[in-house]
């Protein structure tokens, strides 16, 4: 790692900085965790595929410091470079991407720092997400410390094109040849008509689940009105909600 060492106190010094880093991002993958499950037990849905954490090398580390001018110093990782702790959240379709932002910026000790909205204003090169940079509080023993994370909310099939195009463009160190750039570019375009018509087909499939739901009900309603009309005559369907029961259940036998 060519990071400068100023005095021998560094050494412990950036093993303290990942300690922190580390217990960030343990605790946003709790909260993440525990907001998951909560809206599995009330929706009946689970908006977040799976999550990936990550402390950035350093020799990575490094690399960006110097791609942006600065010294490769501890105090210059922790203040200029803000992805040291990252943490990306998969999920199933666009709509879950800002359900899912939201429910992380309305927690009560993060605080949001800053938004890039690659879904709406893509890259040049097709890349699409949701970043937002966050500040968690770490508790050690001693003292407090605002610890910055990296969060990046992305569906399954823009996580796919990121992952292949990250892998191309290591291949040819970030030089790859025209025409393979514009295929990423068709790809990355394919992607989000794919991510719109899945989209699409789930909108529709929760609206025809949601009228057949509601259909028994309004046949009910039609139920009690014809009773409402004609007191006397025997009603042909007793609903649901007035037998106690479902409609296929058994009848009571008659009494004697």
């Amino acid at each position: 790692m060519d990071v400068r060492i100023e005095r021998e106190h560094d050494v412990d010094y950036w093993e303290e900085v990942i300690i922190i880093y580390n217990a960030a991002l343990k605790q946003i993958n709790m909260k993440l965790d525990t907001l998951n499950e909560e809206f599995k037990q009330m929706h009946k849905y689970t908006p977040i595929e799976h999550i990936k954490s990550r402390i950035k090398t350093s020799e990575s580390i490094v690399k960006k410091l110097k791609r942006y001018g600065y010294e490769s110093t501890i105090s210059n990782m922790i203040n200029c470079v803000n992805d040291i702790a990252g943490i990306r959240i998969i999920c199933s379709f666009t709509s879950d991407i800002i359900q899912i932002a939201d429910m992380i910026s309305r927690q009560a000790d993060i605080r949001v720092i800053g938004i890039k909205d690659y879904l709406n204003n893509p890259k040049t090169n097709g890349y699409k997400s949701y970043h937002m940079l966050v500040s968690v509080p770490v508790y050690l023993s001693n003292r407090i410390v605002d610890t910055k994370v990296e969060i990046q909310i992305r569906t399954v099939a823009m996580d796919f094109w990121a992952s292949l195009e990250h892998k191309i463009h290591y291949k040819f160190e970030g030089n790859a040849p025209a025409h393979i750039e514009a295929e990423l570019i068709e790809c990355a375009l394919m992607i989000s008509e794919l991510d719109n018509k899945m989209l699409s087909l789930n909108n529709e499939i929760l609206l025809s689940l949601n009228n057949d739901m509601a259909a028994p009900e309004e046949s009910d309603k039609d139920a009690l009105h014809a009773n409402q009309q004609h007191p006397g005559a025997v009603p042909t369907k007793i609903p649901a909600s007035a037998q106690g029961g479902s409609p296929d259940s058994p009848a009571l036998p008659a009494m004697t």
